[in-house]
């Protein structure tokens, strides 16, 4: 009986243990990133990087990583030791094994990841690994001019030389930029290496991220999970092995758009008259064609947006109407809308005199094709002639009635 409890015992602590080895193996990265319409430059309408970087980019060469639109994290959270002595010239039958020396393959080629909004909304981001370096510590006798004709500081085909390269006999910081699809970069090493150790990890990644003006303001997250170690995801060979063997790039991306409309001081009261005025119906008795207004507005979007109506007084279908309360007459309102260049319709035209209904039937959506800083649009407001007529027939009348023109992003 004491011998079945031991047994059992022994195998508790045996899954804690593997539990434990499981949840420790998991490196992260959170890439945070934000779009909000910028009024200097409304025709940049990206995302910014707003990820603290550290390593090569912002401490050896931010110029270069700005034009290459790479950025970089250096992390001690992931390293590699070698698990035997790297021999000269690799030995063994056949050609040199690059698996047995000095090698660096990376997921250069881009991939792609869904990020979902706290509405639902789903839009895609890719990434794609743009360099990689670290610090790589050697033991006596190795030096880090153990490798020719090249050293860390030049990197080999298909990768490209940076210049950074800093250290002393025993250690170099290094960096090599590699190119899109790029497969394994290696090296050849001259003398025996006993032990070689990679103390930190350092990558530069590149990104593509939606276009933010077609995604409603919010949260965006996602995750891609990459594998380390030899064959995997990122491959240093069979000699180095990491102390990880999960790298997850945890993705937030905030979305901040703007939709402003700045009415005129006064324009909220809207009096329709004739073309000319009222002289010519006064003076002459001759009845106007049309009665009509055009307000004009200023519009600051740089995102979806919808209209539609709110009336006091409707007609029972999509049309708003102004009403005279002495008796009790009413007749239909038609308002329209022409938006600004740099917005159109969800068909890519653009939008000039737009009927505006009250269930949004033909206005469910406008979209910018670059950010709109403060351009004007215009409101038409118009009684037809057959009303015209109605509302002129018999003694004085004033009509009047409320309208709210509605402008939403709630897509």
């Amino acid at each position: 009986m004491k011998k079945q409890m031991i047994k059992a015992c022994c195998r508790v602590a045996v899954a804690l243990l593997w539990l434990v080895t499981l949840c420790a193996a998991a490196a992260t990265q959170e890439i945070t990133a934000v779009f909000k319409p910028d009024p200097s430059n409304p025709l940049l309408n990206k995302f910014v990087n707003t990820t603290p970087q550290s390593g090569v980019c912002p401490g050896h060469m931010p110029a270069r990583c700005e034009a290459l639109g790479i950025f970089s994290i250096r992390t001690w959270d992931i390293n590699f030791t070698s698990n035997t002595p790297l021999v000269l010239n690799h030995v063994g039958p056949g050609p040199v094994d690059v698996r047995k020396g000095v090698m660096f393959k990376v997921p250069s080629e881009w991939r792609s990841l869904e990020v979902v909004s706290d509405k639902g909304e789903r839009e895609t981001v890719q990434v794609r690994i743009a360099g990689i370096g670290n610090r790589f510590d050697v033991t006596r006798p190795g030096t880090i001019h153990s490798w020719s004709p090249r050293t860390f500081v030049y990197a080999p085909a298909p990768c490209l030389t940076t210049g950074m390269g800093t250290g002393t006999s025993q250690y170099l910081l290094w960096f090599w930029v590699v190119p899109e699809g790029a497969g394994t970069c290696s090296l050849t090493h001259v003398v025996e290496v006993p032990e070689l150790r990679y103390v930190n990890f350092e990558y530069a990644y590149e990104l593509r991220t939606p276009n933010p003006l077609g995604m409603s303001t919010g949260h965006y997250t996602g995750s891609i999970t990459y594998t380390v170690g030899p064959h995997q995801d990122f491959d240093f060979g069979d000699i180095m092995i990491p102390n990880d063997s999960l790298l997850t790039f945890n993705f937030n991306l905030d979305v901040q758009h703007t939709l402003k409309v700045e009415v005129p001081p006064g324009g909220n009261r809207v009096e329709l008259v004739p073309q000319g005025g009222w002289q010519a119906w006064l003076q002459r008795n001759r009845r106007p064609e049309r009665l009509f207004r055009d307000q004009t507005f200023n519009i600051s979007v740089s995102s979806r947006f919808k209209m539609q109506l709110d009336c006091q007084y409707g007609d029972g279908g999509n049309q708003c109407l102004v009403r005279e309360p002495e008796s009790g007459g009413a007749v239909p309102l038609n308002i329209s809308v022409t938006l600004p260049s740099g917005l159109t319709d969800a068909a890519g035209q653009p939008v000039s005199r737009r009927p505006l209904l009250r269930d949004g039937s033909g206005t469910e959506l406008f979209q910018p094709g670059h950010y709109v800083d403060r351009k004007p649009g215009v409101l038409h407001f118009e009684i037809a002639r057959e009303k015209v007529e109605e509302m002129l027939t018999g003694v004085g009348k004033t009509y009047s009635g409320n309208v709210t023109v509605i402008w939403s992003s709630e897509i």
